[in-house]
């Protein structure tokens, strides 16, 4: 039986990676819902939703690339944070404007919420302002 910090794993390669959501979906139960503060995601509810986000970003920020730098695992709480770092260039077409070739080293953390070994809810953690200025979008 696969534990939910493998589960978690698995899932976060296969968003920030931009993959299709038939590979994230496996990880998730199937209304998994999903948060954040940060105004670009502010309108986003559930996790299938952000799936879709990230990998659009990542066709305008082609190089677009995370640096795990903690992952932690609350078997209490049937949770998972994951705190990494996410560096990019934009290069693509798309997004908010022409590329600017400019680029973001940006910290963010998923918290994800699990039930019978799935994602069940995901919350992240984001300064987008910063990210954003430094894209040169603001």
């Amino acid at each position: 039986m696969v534990g939910i910090t493998d589960t978690a794993r698995a899932f976060f390669d296969a968003v920030e990676t931009g993959k299709e959501w038939d590979v994230c979906r496996s990880h998730c139960t199937p209304d998994a819902t999903f948060a954040s503060q940060a105004e670009p995601l502010a309108e986003i509810k559930s996790l299938e939703a952000y799936a879709a986000w990230m990998r659009g970003l990542l066709t305008f920020i082609p190089d677009g690339r995370y640096e795990v730098r903690s992952f932690a695992t609350d078997a209490e709480r049937s949770s998972v944070c994951a705190y990494a770092v996410f560096s990019g260039t934009h290069t693509g077409d798309g997004g908010p404007c022409p590329p600017t070739g400019k680029s973001t080293r940006t910290d963010y953390v998923y918290v994800m919420e699990f039930a019978d070994g799935k994602i069940r809810h995901m919350t992240k953690i984001w300064n987008a302002g910063w990210a954003m200025r430094e894209l040169g979008w603001m």
